[in-house]
């Protein structure tokens, strides 16, 4: 240390020195840095009679991140001078170290009485500490604060608990999220210090569980702060990796080091919520009326307060509990009763009537009784309520003792931004969003296990989840004691689940292959074909609403339509014939545009080139390409574009056809023009890299090679694949092309000049000449 440097220089060389060290994180991190600024403080604070140095906020709980603010506050009795300058002599060494500083100069009685009318003030002063100078004003402010805020907080829970709603809706939901914010998020660090808060006013017991959550997230704040260099909460992805190496969370056969990282934080934040949520009911169970209590009441009379609802389950007090004389060793479906039970009246499942679940029950015979099965499919059927009662029995461990399977999959992130949940919530939400959906459906049991099974298999190390998957949720269904043809149909909607979204999507639904492509998956059952329909639409509610769209539903149900027919014994139909209005235009054998409603029709001249710049000259006019038909007859190209407005308004006709007429005659510089918009509104940040584009082929095609693009979206995308189709000598027939969450997978119907079929040998030499043709950076 240099002897003669200043208390900044000096304040920031110590933090520098301390975070350095290797090895020390965590709660010895904290405590370190804890330690260097209590010390500092002190050394800097002169001491006088009436003054007092204290810290509150982080520095208060003694948990400061890395680059946290520093929140200290100035006590003084009022009859000091040169107070000013005192206050500055602490305040202008911090701000020189450039560490952010949150300051305040106040009497006792003035941080009392901001305590009585500020809660957030109120909030950071009960975590009040001294540091230096007259410990008794720093006692008269913490005593002061403690009895205003147990005298008034019954008062002030509406306004706690809206703060906390304000914050939810604007950084989500920590447990589900791949980029949770550590601070601000439902389950963040902020609710473990309300629940301290609701503690401290004696209104309930700081939970036992939180006390091992709650440093997990500090843990991973502190170490994000050291990796990044700035303060912040948010654990972005690609700090990740950083964050989950310093923290010893190494890659291992089965488990990504991030993937152990987001795991523990969503853990922890479950159950940061789920004691915060347990807190607010038993505070409104004593201190108001609750929303659970309103069924007890009928025709404007009281009925008893302990209402039966099953044998051996009872409601009281706005939560479901076990009868006095349960047994849950002798009964070991009595679970599955009390979850119906919760799930059915939508009240929550009392904690002590939980632990004694866990504590006391026996495990359920396999296969499972009639009368259990049937409870658990009565829970799953009761729709979204369902969640909170399943995920419930999950803090406990009961879920997993019920399906070993759901470990594999608990807080289990799915790195895909469409994606809005961990893969175990995702399942219920699916779950959920099937049993609520008005379908006429004969065999909703097996759709609502279907939904709650569908991506089992991303908990286990597989090429293909759908694969692995099956043969989980063969072993579930059996343990369930669903019969052997039961069995099978769970199997088919695990294994299939994707068949009807990406078939639709991807193929040509007029070419007869697709559809045999789906008759064979589905065999004869008609059955199993409408409960995928409907698990389709449930997967993509419960995903995101970037997984859903009026064109999808529209091709999926079309799919549908002419796969049951087919099931059905009709033949598939031939490619379908040219409609009236494409055969006018071709016919006419002059250029022309007409623009519908998210549709766009050229005709122009068969020729090389022709679809190429109709795509390049939509994409100009900011319309996403979300399906495309290509036909050709009497010598005209008629192609059909299902488009969306980038911006929200379909472009004129004339305009589209005035350009299109000057691209065809190569006047118009589509490729340059096509840059300029990319550079304009690209969401990448400049001199970013491309992520290499996956190429498949696939031969199931009528007279025809499919060969898929799956990479990143960008404006003028599909004009740079559609050129180097072209190039590479292929005739493209048809398209299928969609765009969700920034990733794209376009499906193209290819031939040589010969309208023949690709041959395999001849595929790498076209892959590199696709792959040669892809941006490296922008």
């Amino acid at each position: 240390m240099n002897a003669t440097a200043t208390p900044s220089e000096r304040l920031s060389e110590l933090r520098a020195g301390v975070l350095r060290r290797s090895g020390v994180v965590g709660a010895d991190l904290r405590q370190q840095l804890c330690e260097l600024y209590d010390r500092w403080l002190t050394e800097l604070f002169t001491p006088r009679a009436g003054v007092a140095l204290v810290a509150v906020g982080g520095l208060g709980r003694r948990e400061p991140a890395p680059h946290s603010d520093l929140d200290l506050v100035l006590l003084h009795d009022g009859k000091v001078r040169g107070l000013a300058e005192l206050a500055d002599a602490v305040w202008y060494p911090i701000w020189d170290s450039r560490i952010a500083l949150d300051h305040s100069v106040r009497t006792p009685e003035q941080a009392i009485n901001v305590a009585k009318t500020d809660l957030k003030a109120l909030l950071g002063l009960l975590d009040i500490r001294h540091i230096a100078g007259d410990a008794g004003l720093t006692g008269r402010v913490r005593g002061g604060v403690l009895e205003v805020w147990r005298a008034t907080a019954a008062k002030r829970l509406a306004e706690m608990k809206a703060m906390s709603k304000d914050r939810w809706s604007v950084a989500g939901d920590a447990a589900f999220l791949l980029e949770p914010n550590l601070k601000d998020s439902r389950g963040g660090l902020r609710d473990g210090q309300a629940l301290h808060a609701l503690a401290a006013a004696q209104l309930v017991d700081y939970p036992v569980w939180v006390r091992d959550a709650y440093p997990v997230l500090l843990d991973v704040r502190g170490e994000l702060h050291r990796l990044a260099g700035r303060g912040g909460d948010v654990l972005y992805q690609q700090e990740q990796d950083g964050v989950a190496a310093a923290l010893g969370l190494v890659d291992t056969e089965h488990q990504q080091g991030r993937d152990a990282l987001l795991r523990n934080v969503n853990e922890a934040a479950r159950a940061i919520a789920h004691a915060l949520d347990l807190a607010w009911r038993r505070i409104e169970s004593t201190h108001g009326s609750r929303p659970g209590r309103r069924w007890l009441r009928a025709a404007g009379r009281e009925v008893p307060n302990r209402v039966g609802l099953a044998k051996d389950v009872v409601a009281q007090d706005g939560e479901v509990m076990l009868a006095r004389d349960a047994d849950p060793w002798a009964d070991p479906a009595l679970t599955l009763r009390v979850a119906r039970a919760a799930a059915e009246h939508d009240l929550p499942i009392a904690p002590f009537a939980l632990e004694r679940l866990a504590a006391e029950s026996a495990p359920l015979p396999v296969p499972w009784p009639d009368a259990a099965r049937a409870d658990f499919l009565a829970v799953l059927g009761a729709g979204h309520p369902a969640i909170p009662v399943l995920e419930s029995l999950d803090h406990v461990g009961l879920l997993a003792r019920l399906v070993p399977e759901w470990d594999a999959v608990r807080c289990r992130a799915q790195h895909n931004p469409v994606h809005r949940f961990t893969v175990d919530r995702h399942l219920l939400e699916t779950a959920a969003a099937a049993a609520e959906l008005d379908a006429n459906l004969d065999r909703r049991d097996l759709l609502v296990v279907g939904c709650l099974l569908h991506d089992i298999g991303k908990g286990f190390p597989s090429a293909d989840h759908s694969v692995t998957g099956a043969e989980h949720a063969a072993v579930i269904a059996r343990r369930m004691g669903f019969p052997a043809a039961d069995v099978a149909t769970i199997v088919g909607l695990t294994r299939h689940h994707l068949l009807l979204p990406n078939t639709a999507t991807r193929r040509d639904l007029d070419d007869p292959m697709t559809i045999t492509i789906v008759r064979e998956a589905v065999g004869d059952s008609a059955e199993l074909l409408d409960l995928l329909h409907v698990l389709a639409v449930a997967d993509a509610a419960a995903t995101g609403p970037a997984a859903w769209s009026d064109w999808k539903a529209g091709l999926i149900a079309d799919l549908v339509h002419r796969a049951r027919a087919a099931v059905r014994g009709s033949r598939p139909p031939a490619f379908a014939p040219l409609d009236d209005e494409r055969r006018e235009l071709a016919e006419r054998g002059e250029l022309a545009v007409l623009v519908h409603e998210n549709e766009v029709v050229v005709a122009a001249p068969d020729r090389t080139g022709t679809l190429l710049r109709s795509v390049g000259v939509l994409a100009l006019h900011s319309l996403d390409i979300r399906e495309a038909s290509i036909r050709t007859h009497a010598a005209m190209a008629v192609n059909r574009f299902v488009v969306e407005p980038r911006f929200g308004q379909m472009p004129d006709a004339a305009l589209v056809r005035s350009d299109l007429a000057r691209a065809l005659q190569g006047e118009l510089g589509l490729a340059d023009k096509l840059a300029d918009k990319e550079r304009t509104y690209s969401r990448r940040p400049q001199g970013a890299a491309y992520r290499r584009p996956t190429i498949l082929w696939f031969d199931d095609a009528t007279d025809a090679t499919v060969v898929e693009f799956r990479g990143e979206d960008e404006i003028g995308l599909l004009f740079r694949v559609t050129s180097a189709l072209e190039h590479a000598g292929l005739d493209v027939r048809s398209a299928r092309v969609s765009s969700i969450a920034g990733a794209v997978v376009d499906a193209f119907y290819v031939t040589d000049r010969d309208g023949k079929a690709i041959p395999v040998q001849a595929r790498p030499a076209l892959e590199s000449e696709l792959r040669a043709a892809w941006p490296l950076s922008r």
